[in-house]
């Protein structure tokens, strides 16, 4: 099956909240939480000029798992799934089993989303990353699994509290 035909089955079956995982071929995955009508939220690169959007795509080239985060800054983008940059041979899928953490309700989901999007951060590997924000909107608790030598399902306090403090309180 060919990208294509991933996000295609992707945006069939998937539900509002739900975990999207980027597969990419050297190991890494990035991530984004699914938004209905086949967009997905996730760390972006935060301004996409033209020189941007060139200069990534170069990066990406060179260095696939990262390109986008060597421009440093990320802003929170709704975009379609079929718009998102991915290097050559990614698979995309719905992987909400892939962490030990219970979904909030909708409403909160949809709270912390509307809090994070269109917000810029400083992407940090280890303790502030695409995965850490896509299980903080579905679930509340940041987490990523795919640190090596990181214990796995265990929250990112740190990155926990960066992201609560920009959701309002109830």
């Amino acid at each position: 099956m060919d990208y294509k035909e991933h996000v295609e089955q992707v945006v069939s079956t998937a539900q509002f909240g739900d975990l999207i995982e980027f597969s990419y071929p050297v190991g890494y995955s990035h991530w984004g939480v699914y938004d209905g009508d086949g967009y997905i939220i996730h760390f972006a690169v935060a301004d996409e000029s033209q020189v941007t959007s060139t200069f990534r795509n170069c990066l990406q080239t060179i260095f696939p798992i990262c390109g986008d985060l060597l421009l440093g800054e990320t802003k929170i983008r709704r975009q379609l799934l079929s718009e998102v940059n991915v290097p050559k041979g990614a698979r995309v899928s719905v992987s909400n089993n892939r962490h030990a953490l219970e979904p909030s309700p909708v409403d909160e989901i949809r709270k912390r989303r509307d809090a994070l999007l269109d917000k810029e951060f400083t992407y940090k590997l280890f303790t502030h990353n695409c995965e850490h924000f896509a299980t903080f909107v579905r679930s509340g608790k940041a987490m990523c699994n795919q640190i090596p030598g990181k214990p796995k399902n265990k929250e990112c306090v740190e990155s926990t509290e960066s992201f609560s403090y920009l959701v309002p309180s109830s």
